[in-house]
């Protein structure tokens, strides 16, 4: 009632629900701009949507793949290590002044290239 008092005193007058049925219908007319601009929208987001996922899943697949390859190769390290400290120790048991002349060559080589410098 308050706005109608308004408008008229405006000089709106009688046309007062011309008015309104024009707001109403650039109510209407925007809303529908709206849904139009969100349906034509919508497709580049789900392609966006799409991509990322599909970004997310081929970095965690390598993610995945690599974290395999690693532990394959940790243990293939382990084992190699496990080999080679134990052809040592056969090594030192059945040439132990070789072994010991070798540790002695090898601390008198390092013990000159960190006293020279």
């Amino acid at each position: 009632m308050e706005a109608t008092k308004t408008l008229t005193a405006l000089g709106a007058g009688d046309s007062t629900p011309a008015l309104g049925r024009a707001i109403d219908r650039a109510g209407v007319s925007a809303h529908g701009v709206i849904d139009k601009t969100a349906g034509a929208a919508r497709p580049a987001v789900d392609r966006l949507t799409s991509g990322a996922h599909h970004a997310v899943d081929k970095i965690a697949g390598a993610a995945s793949h690599a974290i395999e390859t690693l532990g394959v190769k940790g243990e293939q390290l382990t084992d190699a290590q496990a080999r080679l400290t134990e052809a040592a120790r056969d090594y030192v048991r059945e040439n132990p002044l070789a072994a010991v002349g070798i540790a002695v060559a090898t601390g008198f080589v390092l013990s000159r290239l960190l006293h020279s410098r």
